[in-house]
């Protein structure tokens, strides 16, 4: 791997990550551009997660357009080495089956249920990972027999793209969702012009214009804050190292509600475009719905979030700063809400509730060529 193939790929990458690109057509781009970088076996599996709970919501390898409902029962139920949730929270966001398992990888039952009959023998997990800390999604990439390992040079690559892959697969999902409302808060997607003409916007779009403070839509005055995200977008762009930077900014609705703005120019479009994202601040869409099926106090919600994530009792006090008795009392209390046992029981019955229809939804989707969406379900499955 040389400086110049890197150069390349992270620049497609980058460029990628910056343009209108629902998420399916973001992963084909990024794979295409890792491929002469990181070799692969078959191609590149891309999973989506929650970050509020580290939960998968989708993934995308054309060879398996629907994941086997035995590989998400052990990944949820099942001890074994190398679990997404383990990289996603780990401090370096990356792990190869063969470093897990000290070399050995047939000491993994994953391996020799789902990887060695598709005629893979090592794996590479990388979290895609926002610079604000946030994991939108997993990269697996693997290599057959007799093949080189990955190599610490590719893995820190790897990391480097990262955000550039996470801010990807946020926007993709945001614009699928833009394009293809769920509901009425589905996102709003609006492209400006350099002179601020709206060259196209998506149906929700006019239903946030008209939330946003001091704009006029009806008489076609834009939000202010619209165009301050627009034209931070556009300063951006004139500079060539942060011509990929998205920029964000929370504003207060007029009915009190907050509201996050995305923009970012689009790259190699002259003239100039800007693309600028509007959504509900929903940053733990899964917390509601738990509050809703079980009656989870709020402490219990903070609990609850953080066991889906993988913590510990130990890591949940010191992330809480309460004692570990006192997480204890919560997880009685949250288990005998919620009709559990265990926390693996927890995670796999709040997964199979909630993100396996949203899952298996993606999966139809993506053979049916319409948008991916992020998230669980809104729509209570057999809980």
């Amino acid at each position: 791997m040389n400086d110049y193939t890197k150069h390349q790929a992270r620049n497609r990458i980058i460029r990628a990550a910056s343009q209108n690109l629902d998420l399916v057509a973001f992963w084909q781009e990024a794979s295409a551009a890792l491929v002469n970088v990181v070799p692969y076996f078959l191609t590149p599996c891309w999973f989506t997660l929650d970050p509020t709970s580290l939960l998968v919501t989708s993934h995308y390898q054309p060879e398996i357009p629907e994941l086997p409902p035995e590989w998400l029962a052990h990944e949820y139920f099942a001890d074994d080495f190398h679990k997404m949730s383990d990289i996603a929270r780990s401090e370096h966001g990356s792990s190869t089956l063969h470093e897990a398992t000290g070399g050995n990888p047939s000491l993994s039952a994953a391996w020799n249920l789902y990887m060695r009959p598709y005629g893979a023998d090592q794996e590479l997990l990388v979290a895609l990972r926002t610079r604000a800390g946030h994991t939108w999604g997993i990269l697996g990439l693997y290599r057959e027999p007799n093949c080189p390992q990955f190599s610490s040079d590719e893995i820190q690559f790897l990391r480097e793209l990262s955000p550039y892959l996470a801010e990807g697969a946020r926007r993709g999902l945001l614009i699928g969702e833009a394009t293809d409302p769920e509901g009425p808060e589905a996102p709003g997607l609006v492209v400006l012009t350099e002179n601020w003409s709206i060259e196209s916007l998506t149906p929700s779009t006019e239903r946030w214009f008209a939330e946003l403070p001091n704009g006029d839509w009806q008489r076609g005055k834009l939000p202010p804050s619209v165009l301050a995200v627009a034209g931070r977008a556009l300063r951006l762009a004139e500079e060539a190292d942060l011509s990929s930077e998205v920029v964000f900014a929370r504003v207060l609705s007029r009915s009190g509600q907050w509201i996050v703005l995305h923009a970012a120019a689009l790259v190699g479009n002259i003239p100039r475009r800007i693309a600028v994202i509007i959504e509900p601040a929903h940053p733990a869409r899964i917390m509601p719905l738990l509050m809703t099926t079980y009656g989870l106090t709020e402490r219990e919600q903070d609990v609850t979030r953080l066991i889906l994530q993988g913590n510990s009792t130990t890591e949940i006090a010191a992330r809480l700063v309460v004692s570990a008795h006192t997480v204890q009392q919560h997880l009685k209390s949250i288990f005998d809400k919620t009709g559990v046992r265990s926390r693996r029981e927890m995670v796999g019955q709040v997964f199979f509730s909630y993100y396996e229809p949203r899952l298996r939804d993606n999966e139809r989707r993506v053979i049916s060529d319409r948008p991916i969406r992020g998230g669980p379900m809104k729509q209570l499955a057999n809980t």
